[in-house]
Order: structure tokens, then C-alpha cells, then sequence
């Protein structure tokens, strides 16, 4: 006969076996969702259309030591990549000249699309080393006639310079300079770390910002491990909700996510005033 005891082990062991198999499917729900943002290998955890409402006391960033908080001179290294690694969606324009940049004021990016003019404010307080390579690809003229390639709910990517032309939709979305450089401002303490209206650099791991960057048009939550180079004010979230309003055509999907814009954006030039 089961004693009273035995039962309520039971039925203890039972709840534990529940409780298990519910975090093992949460788990399992949560890796469903995550997609990549970099050349597949970054990946982002996506809660479309959700708005956090979090206070988290603490700092507002969290910076490398590239960004000197004292305010004094920083240090951006350049590391290029090795010619035996690049591929033929590497465009190779050098690397910037300047190793020690501006880090107070700002500076103007403006991204002249087929949908309007999209402009990004810079605060080269946060991140400084990624102003400076920016200015330098515009001056280059890097960004010039390419298409934003790829976009998922919330987010819109660009930068590839090899998707251009007709036959843009064939590119896999690996293309960028032939350097690296490492993260700065990265919103470890904000939520969420990413709401509408930030722009943020795509990558493929820690310190490996190239061209690429994505524009966040509604709050999406993501791990805090993309550089946030600026944002675009009200005209410029109307100018990418207008330019992605058709959706995409599920080209990434599943993995790692997306796809290209139903519509073609088309930067006609980007420049860093």
C-alpha cells in the first residue's frame, strides 16, 4: 500500500518532469527565432513589434576602449583582412587614413535612396572609429549604386557592395571592405537595445564591423553585441517604412532569416558631411 509520503514524492518528481519539458520546449521556441545578421553567423534574438518597458539602473552604454571616456585621444585600428581570406564580394578601397579621430561633435551621414533622403546622426562621443570609416567608404564612393539586400520585420540591412544591379538578389550577403574593426557603443544596459529609429553595424562576430548596417524602423530586441553608429529622426523612419512597407521575399528563411525587399532600395550615394 503507498504511503502518504510516497505519493507526495510522486507527485513532486512529476511537477519537476513538467516544469523541465516546459523550459526544454520554451528553449527549443526561443532557437526557432533567432536569425543571423552578419554573413550568417551573428546571431540576434527578434521580438517583432514588442515594446519593452524596463528600467534598468546603471550606465546608458557600454564602450571599448576605443572610446575614451576621459574624452582624451582615442585609438582605431585598422586590421585588414588577408588577401588568401577575401572573396569576390570584398572590395578592397584601402584603409582610412586616420587612426585617431574626432571623438566629440557629430557628423551627418545622409543615405540618398530611390525612396526619399535618409539621414543619420553620428555621435562621435560613442562611436568615433566607426564615423571615421564611414566617412572614409563615403569618400570612396563604396556605398554608391548598391541596394539594401536583405530585411526582416523591424530591421532593413545594407552596405553590401556587391548588391548592385539586376543581379543583386544573387548575392549572399558576405560583401565589405577589405579591413575589420572592433565594436564601440554597444546599449548593454538600455531596453530595449535597440528601438526604432537606431542605426546599428551588422557582423559576424565580436570586432568584425565592416560596411554592412541595418536600420531598426520599429523596436525589435536584440543582444547587445551591434555597434550603434546613430539614428535617423521621424522624416527618415517614414522614408524606410515607405521603402519596406511590400515586405520581402522570404530568400533567407529559416535560416538565418529574411529576406530581399519586394521592393528594390536603391542608394543612389551615401555621404558624411
Amino acid at each position: 500500500m503507498t504511503s502518504t509520503r510516497e505519493r507526495q514524492r510522486a507527485a513532486a518528481r512529476a511537477r519537476l518532469e513538467r516544469e523541465m519539458a516546459e523550459r526544454a520546449a520554451a528553449a527549443r521556441k526561443r532557437r526557432q527565432w533567432q536569425v543571423s545578421i552578419g554573413a550568417g553567423v551573428a546571431v540576434l534574438v527578434l521580438a517583432v513589434g514588442v515594446v519593452l518597458l524596463v528600467n534598468v539602473a546603471g550606465d546608458d552604454d557600454t564602450t571599448t576602449p576605443a572610446a575614451d571616456a576621459s574624452g582624451g585621444p582615442v585609438s582605431c585600428v585598422w586590421n585588414e583582412v588577408p588577401k588568401e581570406e577575401r572573396s569576390e564580394t570584398t572590395k578592397d578601397v584601402g584603409v582610412p587614413p586616420v587612426t585617431s579621430p574626432a571623438n566629440t561633435g557629430t557628423k551627418t551621414m545622409t543615405v540618398d535612396t530611390n525612396f526619399g533622403k535618409i539621414n543619420v546622426n553620428m555621435d562621435l562621443s560613442k562611436s568615433p572609429c566607426s564615423a571615421e570609416s564611414f566617412s572614409f567608404l563615403a569618400s570612396k564612393k563604396f556605398f554608391d549604386g548598391t541596394k539594401c539586400h536583405r530585411m526582416f520585420p523591424g530591421m532593413l540591412q545594407c552596405g553590401d557592395p556587391s548588391a548592385k544591379g539586376k543581379g543583386y538578389r544573387d548575392s549572399d550577403g558576405t560583401g565589405g571592405p577589405s579591413y575589420r574593426y572592433a565594436n564601440e557603443y554597444l546599449p548593454a544596459n538600455e531596453r530595449p537595445a535597440y528601438p526604432a529609429g537606431v542605426v546599428a553595424l551588422a557582423n559576424s562576430g565580436p570586432d568584425s564591423n565592416g560596411s554592412q548596417f541595418f536600420f531598426i524602423y520599429q523596436d525589435v530586441e536584440l543582444q547587445p553585441d551591434y555597434t550603434i553608429i546613430g539614428k535617423v529622426d521621424q522624416a527618415g523612419l517614414d522614408v524606410i517604412k515607405k521603402a519596406t512597407e511590400k515586405g520581402h521575399d522570404g530568400a533567407f528563411d529559416p535560416q538565418p532569416g529574411g529576406g530581399h525587399p519586394k521592393d528594390d532600395i536603391n542608394i543612389n550615394a551615401l555621404t558624411v558631411a
